[in-house]
């Protein structure tokens, strides 16, 4: 079988016949294989950045940004075989690929102008002979670990700020998607990155790279975007050198619906929340709370509209839904329906047709569900939609922020009223009202409580890879 064209965009030396076997999840045809790192040439890379990260730094806020800006345009210059790429690499369709490239060049883009923006103040004394002012410099040497559900914009939402910050940056992709991150790697050097500033580097072990990156004296801050269980442990091994940590974890997102609100955006709304990549999205809705009063309607306008999904190879024009990552993913998402099938879930939508060789699930609509019920409690990270039924606003707040994670919440309402209350009083970082997509390069991205902290796009995410210095000049 011949490679495919895509794989044009990665650099010759990130290939190795030996390397990291890389899969379709699509019907499990091997994609490539690409060059790992072990922990020796891992820690001489993070020795590189440390060195590289001076010179650059040095340089001006608008050099810096023009870089990017030059990156930038790489990147939408090569959209379609990136698109192409990551689709190979992940499953997702073509076209939710294509807006993936899209959405992920807009931080390349939006760093580049926010690199001259990163002000200081000078603060009216405490006497008259002194002067204080502050300044922003950046963190220093960075690590990432991105995860395989957004191959390329995990990877711009974190390089592009560093980068425009005047910090060098390591990035570990996720083993079953590191093909973007290589591709993203190329196109940066192109445009004039140097090259020890920023690498993507496919790991032997996830686990050592991780520890790696907590334990190496030069690494000053790692952002993470994972579990919330391994993000615990990055965070209690980098409290040893007490580095920065910025933390992007689990979540398990509301998405209420009120008996005033409009039914058809909100089921629009539902459907690009929900089974968007599958449902492997973190900041997807994980349970519908829908009040009594359009709870039937709502479940059926959804379940029609889950029956007409097309699931198929994500290459495939027809495919409106692509696989989940792997059959480990297919098999826990399968569980946990079957689980609440059992205890009194109903499933109301037909049980599709779906590819064959490949790790596909169905989308599926499960009316009857309970807050008592494992599913929803626990990310899915599958195309099942729970719809639990409430009664009224303290009923769905109690089940909404019933839960140790705060990354997003939807609502749905005409109320004006109901909407500033809901949006101050739901325990989340991160809320939508009437409106399914909240992701965007200029507002801060990010969650509370067991869903992390520290905020990644707008001014907040150039912030996090700077540190603040206070100066003080005294004897005036």
């Amino acid at each position: 079988m011949l490679p495919d064209p895509a794989l044009n965009l990665l650099a010759p030396e990130a290939l190795d016949a030996d390397g990291l076997r890389v899969f379709n999840p699509a019907d499990g045809r091997l994609v490539a294989r690409v060059r790992r790192y072990d922990r020796a040439a891992l820690s001489a890379i993070i020795d590189e950045a440390e060195a590289a990260r001076h010179p650059w730094a040095g340089r001006t806020a608008k050099a810096r940004g023009d870089v990017l800006r030059d990156w930038f345009d790489l990147v939408r210059d090569n959209a379609e075989a990136l698109a192409r790429l990551l689709t190979l690499e992940s499953g997702k369709p073509l076209d939710e690929a294509r807006g993936e490239v899209t959405y992920g060049a807009s931080f390349i883009e939006w760093f580049a102008e926010e690199a001259r923006r990163a002000y200081g103040e000078v603060i009216p004394p405490h006497a008259t002979d002194k002067r204080i002012l502050t300044f922003r410099q950046p963190v220093g040497t960075c690590a990432a670990i991105t995860p395989w559900n957004f191959p390329v914009a995990m990877i711009t939402r974190k390089v592009a700020p560093a980068l425009a910050a005047g910090c060098s940056i390591v990035v570990k992709p996720a083993e079953a998607t590191p093909l973007s991150a290589l591709a993203l790697e190329r196109l940066a050097r192109e445009a004039g990155v140097p090259e020890s500033l920023f690498r993507a580097v496919p790991a032997f072990s996830a686990s050592e790279a991780g520890d790696l990156f907590c334990a190496h004296p030069s690494i000053r801050k790692i952002s993470f975007t994972g579990s919330t269980h391994v993000g615990k442990i990055l965070m209690a091994k980098a409290a040893a050198q007490v580095k920065r940590v910025s933390l992007e974890l689990g979540g398990n997102a509301p998405f209420i619906v009120f008996d005033d609100a409009d039914l058809d955006a909100a089921i629009d709304g539902a459907m690009t929340s929900r089974f968007r990549n599958a449902g492997q999205t973190c900041v997807c809705a994980n349970r519908f709370l829908v009040q009594d009063g359009i709870y039937d309607a709502f479940v059926s306008r959804l379940a029609e509209r889950v029956d007409a999904v097309r699931v198929a190879d994500g290459l495939s024009c027809s495919s409106a839904m692509g696989p989940l990552i792997d059959r480990a993913s297919v098999a826990r998402v399968a569980a946990l329906v079957d689980e609440a099938v059992a205890e009194g879930a109903v499933r109301v939508t037909a049980q599709a047709s779906i590819p064959g060789g490949g790790s596909f699930h169905c989308p599926v609509v499960l009316a009857g569900v309970t807050h008592g019920m494992r599913i929803a409690h626990e990310e899915i990270f599958g195309p099942v939609a729970p719809v639990i039924r409430f009664h009224d606003e303290d009923e769905a707040l109690r089940i909404a922020n019933d839960t140790p994670f705060g990354l997003a919440a939807y609502v749905f309402t005409a109320q004006a009223a109901r909407q500033w209350r809901m949006m101050e009083r739901l325990e989340y970082g991160m809320v939508g009202i009437n409106d399914g997509l909240i992701s965007t390069e200029v507002a801060p991205f990010g969650g509370i409580k067991e869903s992390g902290f520290g905020r990644e796009g707008s001014r907040h995410g150039l912030a996090d890879y700077m540190n603040i210095k206070y100066c003080l000049v005294g004897g005036l």
